[in-house]
């Protein structure tokens, strides 16, 4: 997927928390288009660009990863 995400507004994940650590943030282009995940420690370093369904998705498992005793 070809898109710049340099416009958006990133917000930081809740999960984040404020001590450092693992540091993500997200954020949408203005058509909806497109979501950008990166580290919020490194924003220069880049972005990863996705399509807004495969970011719920995503979501999707990690929740379900989570809420699986079994691993």
């Amino acid at each position: 997927m070809e898109q710049q995400l340099d416009n958006l507004s990133w917000r930081k994940s809740k999960a984040s928390g404020s001590g450092g650590g693992q540091c993500v943030e997200v954020g949408i282009t203005a058509n909806g288009r497109a979501a950008g995940i990166r580290d919020s420690k490194s924003p220069e370093r880049g972005h990863l660009a996705i399509t807004p369904q495969t970011f719920r998705a995503l979501l999707v498992s990690i929740k379900a990863d989570r809420s699986d005793p079994g691993e």
